[in-house]
């Protein structure tokens, strides 16, 4: 294929990319020009998804991983130095969803599972992922969410670890721009997923909710996220450092 794209040359690694902004990104990135290694728990969306992309001419591998394990991520990007002979961007997006359990009543395992998956999965990718992009430069961004910027009506713990993913952030980006490294956030507003989707379906008046919620009268595609981390991930976003960008139709205006 032509090397054309805003990601035109460059080895990308893309976490939660089994659905939803994660397999939407794996799209656009492979779109841009990028060769792309796909990272999720669920081996069989991962490779109906490396099939499709490769059906389309594009440069795609897959490794399975928990991002809260992080001998598991290592791994992941050892194999996409050694499958891509390096690692110029990465996309953190796994992550588990906001649920609506109160506060009081919440057991310890969910609370753990949602800091461990949403704040340890994106230290544990962005430390391995430094330590080779260290060599080169390169560009990271990590998901957070409109709840990293303002309490929404969900668990407290997703939002205190959607808070700490701008906090990662925003510690990275100062300590690592001098040695070529770009780190910057993206903050979703509501995007179809399989987690909106089915609330959506469960809940009367829930689409009406959201799409009221925001100045642009819309529930985002995936991919309409995905473009905004592409852009970052790119060198047109060469002095954008430390940022969280905001892709949620102008909810957190008002």
């Amino acid at each position: 294929m032509t090397q054309q794209g805003l990601l035109a040359g460059k080895s990308a690694f893309v976490t939660g990319a089994s659905s939803g902004i994660g397999a939407a990104a794996a799209r656009v990135f492979c779109r841009e020009g990028a060769a792309v290694m796909l990272v999720s728990r669920r081996e069989d969306r991962l490779a109906c998804l490396a099939a499709e992309l490769r059906g389309r001419g594009h440069d795609v591998d897959y490794v399975t991983a928990d991002v809260a394990r992080s001998g598991e991520v290592a791994a992941a990007v050892e194999r996409t130095l050694s499958r891509f002979g390096g690692l110029d961007v990465a996309f953190n997006n796994a992550g588990v969803g906001a649920t609506r359990t109160p506060l009081h009543v919440m057991p310890d395992e969910l609370y753990d599972t949602i800091m461990d998956t949403n704040v340890r999965g994106v230290w544990n990718c962005m430390r391995h992922q430094i330590r080779v992009m260290l060599a080169h430069g390169g560009a990271i961004v990590n998901t957070s969410s409109t709840a990293g910027l303002v309490a929404t009506p969900v668990a407290a713990p997703y939002v205190a670890s959607k808070h700490a993913v701008l906090g990662l952030t925003k510690a990275a980006a100062v300590e690592y721009a001098a040695q070529g490294i770009r780190i910057n956030a993206i903050a979703p507003g509501s995007t179809h997923s399989e987690m909106i989707d089915t609330w959506l379906q469960e809940e009367p008046g829930a689409r009406e909710l959201l799409l009221n919620a925001a100045p642009l009268p819309h529930i985002a595609d995936p991919e309409e996220v995905a473009e905004a981390a592409a852009w970052l991930c790119s060198d047109r976003a060469s002095f954008v450092v430390g940022a969280t960008m905001p892709v949620d139709g102008g909810w957190t205006v008002r």
